[in-house]
C-alpha cells in the first residue's frame, strides 16, 4: 500500500512526452465524504483498473519546478494511506426523495425499537404447534438451531450492508440481491419472498387484527350486551382504516415511536398468555407424545411442515437492510456498530419471549394447542371462563397495537418500491397527495386481498419454506461473493453448508407444505371472513 507524501518531485523535461502526474485534487476542488452516503449508480472518483493506489487527475504545467503535493484534508490520519479500491461515492438524490433513506438520523435505539417489532409478533404464537409433531427433545433443538442460525445470517446482512472497499450502501434487500445475483436471477429468487414478506404479511396482519377487533368488542360489550357487532369484513375494514391514518407517517425514521409501542404490547401479550398458561397448570389428561402419522412418509412430511411453521416464527430479515439504512454512516464511524448494537438487545429480548412462549405453551396445552391461532386461541378456548375478562381484554388490545405496528414497518418497503416508479420517472419526490393516495390504496388493496382470501394463515408451513431462504439461505451466499473468503477456510466452509442445506431445507418444506395442505384440507371460504 503506497501513501501520498509531500516529498518533491522533480518534473521531466518539456521535450518528453510526460504521462498525466499522479497527485492528489487540488484544496479548492476536494470532495467531501458524505456521512450518510447510499448506493450510488456511478463513482464520483472511479481508480484505474490496473490497481494503481492513487487517483489520477489530467497533467497541468506546473508553475513552479517542484510542484507540491499533500494529503487530502477529508482522509483522516487512520485513512491516509490511499487505499486500492477507494471510490469517492455522490449521494443518489433519489434517495433523499424516498420513505426508507428520506431522514438518515437513526441510531441504536431506533434498530432496536423496528427490530423488536418485526422480528416479533403473532406468527411466534404458533411455535408451540409445531412441538405437537416434534416433542420435548426434537422441538426444543430445533427451535434453538433455527434462532442461532437466523441470529447468524442476520449478522451477515449487518456487514454487508456496506461497503469500505467500493463505497457503497446497500439500503434494500433487493439491491444486495441484485449486487450479487444479478438483477434477472435476483427478481427469480429473492422477488416474490420479498413481496409476500411485506404485502403477505399486511394482508395477514389485517385478517388477524380484525378478528381480535371483533373479540375484543365482545370481551368489553360483555355477554349481556345487546349492540349488535359489526360483520367480520366491517371489522377488517376498521383495522384498515386505522392503518391508512397510521401510513401517513413520511419515512422509516418518523415511525421509530409506533415501532416502540408495538415492540412493548408484542413484548407484553407473549408474556402475558405464557404467564397465564403456566399459572393455571396443565390441562387434565394432557399428553406430549408426538403426533403419530398413519404412514411413514406422511410423517415425515408433517414433521417438515413443523419446521417450516419454526422457520415462519423467525422473520425480519428482509427489513435488516432497510433499518440499517436510516442510519449515518462513515468510515471511522460505520453503520453497523449501532445497527449490531441495537440488534443483540432486540433479539435478547425476543428470545425471552419466545422459548418461554413454546415451552411453557406446550407444557400447558400438550397436544391441545388449536393449530389455527396456537397459543392465543388457546387461551380463549381454556381459560375464557377462570381468567379475568380484563386479563383477556388486555391480551387483545395488546395483539391489535402490535398488529397496527407491525403493518407500518412491514408495508414501508412497498411504499418505498411504488414511490420509487414516481421518481425514477419524473426525478422529484412524490408530493404529499400523491404518496398518501399510494399508501391507501396499497392498505385497501390488502383489505381486498384479506376479505377475498381470509384463510392465508393456514398456510404457515407452506409460505415459511418459500421464505425461508430469504432468512437462511441467500445472506450466505451473499457473503461468499461479496467478501470472497479464502477457500476452504472456516468461513468458507459454514456459509457454503448453511446456504446448500438452506436450499435443500426451502425445497422440502414447500413440498411437504404442499403435501399437508391437499392431505389435511384447509377451510377454503372465498370472500367468507370469519
Amino acid at each position: 500500500m503506497e501513501e501520498i507524501t509531500p516529498a518533491p518531485v522533480t518534473p521531466k523535461p518539456a521535450t518528453t512526452d510526460a504521462t498525466p502526474a499522479t497527485t492528489a485534487a487540488p484544496e479548492s476542488s476536494e470532495p467531501k465524504m458524505s456521512k450518510a452516503a447510499s448506493v450510488s449508480r456511478e463513482p464520483l472518483v472511479i481508480p484505474p483498473r490496473g490497481g494503481v493506489d492513487q487517483i489520477e487527475i489530467k497533467a497541468k504545467t506546473p508553475k513552479s519546478l517542484t510542484p507540491r503535493s499533500r494529503t487530502p484534508r477529508f482522509m483522516t490520519p487512520i485513512g491516509s494511506p490511499v487505499r486500492r479500491a477507494l471510490k469517492l461515492t455522490r449521494l443518489d438524490p433519489e434517495d433523499a426523495w424516498l420513505p426508507i433513506t428520506e431522514s438518515r438520523n437513526g441510531n441504536a435505539y431506533y434498530a432496536a425499537f423496528h427490530t423488536l417489532c418485526s422480528g416479533i409478533g403473532i406468527q411466534a404464537l404458533i411455535i408451540p404447534v409445531a412441538f405437537t409433531i416434534l416433542g420435548w427433545t426434537w422441538g426444543i433443538i430445533c427451535m434453538t438451531a433455527v434462532f442461532l442460525w437466523q441470529l447468524y445470517t442476520l449478522f451477515l446482512l449487518v456487514q454487508l450492508h456496506e461497503s469500505s472497499e467500493t463505497g457503497l450502501r446497500y439500503c434494500r434487500y433487493i439491491q444486495l440481491c441484485n449486487a450479487c445475483f444479478g438483477e434477472k436471477l435476483s427478481k427469480f429468487l429473492a422477488l416474490f419472498p420479498i413481496l409476500y414478506l411485506s404485502g403477505g404479511t399486511c394482508v395477514a396482519l389485517i385478517v388477524l387484527g380484525g378478528a381480535t377487533c371483533k373479540m375484543f368488542f365482545q370481551i368489553v360489550c360483555g355477554p349481556t350486551c345487546t349492540v349488535k357487532s359489526l360483520t367480520p369484513a366491517e371489522w377488517y375494514l376498521v383495522f384498515t382504516c386505522a392503518a391508512v391514518i397510521l401510513s401517513q407517517l413520511p419515512n422509516l425514521n418518523s415511525i421509530a415511536g409506533v415501532s416502540l409501542v408495538g415492540a412493548i404490547t408484542a413484548v407484553g401479550y407473549c408474556t402475558l398468555i405464557w404467564v397465564v398458561s403456566v399459572d393455571k397448570g396443565r390441562l387434565p389428561h394432557v399428553s406430549y407424545n408426538p403426533l403419530k402419522a398413519h404412514k411413514e412418509f406422511i410423517q415425515f412430511f408433517d414433521v417438515l411442515n413443523a419446521l417450516g411453521m419454526i422457520a415462519f416464527g423467525f422473520r425480519g430479515h428482509n427489513l435488516i437492510l432497510e433499518i440499517q439504512a436510516t442510519m449515518p454512516s462513515s468510515e471511522k464511524h460505520p453503520s453497523r456498530v449501532p445497527m449490531w448494537r441495537g440488534v443483540q438487545v432486540s433479539y435478547t429480548l425476543i428470545a425471552l419471549c419466545i422459548f418461554p412462549l413454546a415451552i411453557g405453551g406446550y407444557w400447558a396445552y400438550g397436544q391441545k394447542i388449536p393449530e389455527q391461532g396456537g397459543m392465543f386461541a388457546a387461551l380463549f378456548a381454556f381459560h375464557s371462563t377462570d381468567t379475568s375478562q380484563t386479563v383477556l381484554g388486555l391480551a387483545s388490545l395488546f395483539v391489535i397495537v402490535n398488529a397496527l405496528s407491525s403493518f407500518q414497518i412491514y408495508g414501508m418497503p412497498m411504499f418505498d418500491e411504488m414511490e420509487s416508479h414516481y421518481t425514477r420517472r419524473f426525478k422529484q419526490a412524490a408530493p404529499w397527495w400523491l404518496r398518501a393516495i399510494m399508501r391507501a390504496m396499497f392498505t385497501y388493496g390488502c383489505y381486498f386481498v384479506a376479505v377475498a382470501i381470509p384463510f392465508l394463515g393456514s398456510l404457515a408451513g407452506l409460505i415459511g419454506g418459500i421464505a425461508l431462504p430469504v432468512t437462511l439461505a441467500y445472506p450466505c451466499f451473499m457473503w461468499l461473493i461479496m467478501k470472497k473468503p479464502k477457500k476452504y477456510s472456516p468461513s468458507w466452509w459454514i456459509n457454503w453448508v448453511l446456504g446448500v442445506v438452506g436450499m435443500c431445507l426451502s425445497v422440502l418444506l414447500i413440498v411437504s407444505g404442499t403435501y399437508v395442505v391437499i392431505d389435511t384440507g384447509i377451510k377454503v371460504s372465498f370472500f367468507k371472513p370469519t
